[in-house]
């Protein structure tokens, strides 16, 4: 009964608050003092989702951290790759630009070393004797003349470079033909003119090409750039000084040239694709043949020549 009782109670309380604002400063005094109980109340559950968001932040902003700077070490090992083949590429251009201007045949070849001794001008490329390669053969790279093989090998071959102290070419200056002989100083840097007078009309900016009459470079490379000539009246010759326009120090592929000059030297033949055909596959009479020409005994020379002669 007493239950019943409260529930029309709260009923009849509930319909007069819901239509009659008469009860509701009764109700603020009631939720002020129910709201620390429901704070408290509710605090162990906003503790744990609080410290478990803080953690799971911390977690995912660490791990994302790192793939972030994974990514960024990856994206910048690809630019520097990248910028390594955009280099490439603009020096594989310049060459193929300058092969298309050599009337002879060339082999494109690529740098796989440099001589350590400090007193040679020497490296290695990746080209030797079974693709053609031979001694005394002319290189260059996309902007001159570069020096010529001294030593071939089956697969590498070994370049004395033009500015090698043991290392001199024929020359000429390229505006009024003067001839030269530019010898290397043993620095990549310069190369120098020897037994140029002081009279000579030689001036600093003439380009310097092959002149083609040491019978191994071909006329008309270009070989270095004229940067110093100093003259001095107690000398009997000038001291000219030579930039070399080859990018010595840089180049990574270069040309070999086949010239009628330098000789094409000894060309390894094509080696024979087609597989050998089985004898069980053979005509007897091929079979018989090989067999007959296997058991004859050689014909001498001597012999050869007396049945020519009967």
């Amino acid at each position: 009964m007493r239950v019943l009782v409260l529930s029309v109670l709260s009923i009849a309380l509930m319909v007069v608050d819901a239509r009659v604002a008469a009860l509701q400063p009764l109700r603020s005094h009631l939720n002020l003092l129910l709201t620390p109980v429901y704070y408290a109340a509710d605090f162990p559950v906003r503790a744990w989702n609080t410290g478990y968001q803080l953690l799971a932040s911390r977690v995912d902003l660490l791990a994302e951290n790192e793939r972030l700077r994974a990514e960024a070490l990856l994206t910048k090992r690809k630019l520097q790759k990248l910028a390594a083949l955009t280099e490439q590429n603009v020096r594989l251009r310049e060459l193929l630009n300058s092969s298309s201007l050599v009337d002879e045949r060339v082999l494109v070849s690529e740098l796989v070393g440099v001589d350590p001794n400090p007193f040679t001008q020497r490296i290695l490329i990746n080209k030797g004797e079974r693709d053609g390669v031979f001694l005394g053969q002319p290189v260059l790279d996309a902007t001159g003349l570069m020096g010529q093989v001294v030593e071939v090998m089956p697969y590498t071959a070994r370049i004395l470079l033009i500015t090698d102290a043991t290392h001199s070419l024929p020359v000429q200056v390229n505006r009024n033909g003067l001839r030269a002989i530019a010898s290397g100083t043993g620095n990549n840097e310069w190369l120098e003119l020897r037994f140029i007078g002081d009279t000579a009309d030689i001036r600093v900016g003439d380009i310097l090409v092959s002149s083609g009459l040491g019978q191994r470079f071909p006329a008309g490379y270009p070989v270095g750039r004229v940067i110093s000539v100093s003259q001095d009246p107690a000398q009997p010759f000038a001291d000219v000084r030579v930039a070399p326009t080859a990018q010595l120090n840089r180049s990574r592929y270069m040309l070999l040239v086949f010239s009628a000059e330098s000789g094409y030297g000894e060309v390894v033949p094509a080696l024979d694709l087609d597989p050998p055909v089985p004898q069980s596959e053979l005509p007897d009479s091929a079979v018989n043949n090989e067999s007959d020409g296997a058991d004859a005994e050689p014909t001498t020379q001597g012999e050869q020549e007396s049945s020519d002669a009967q």
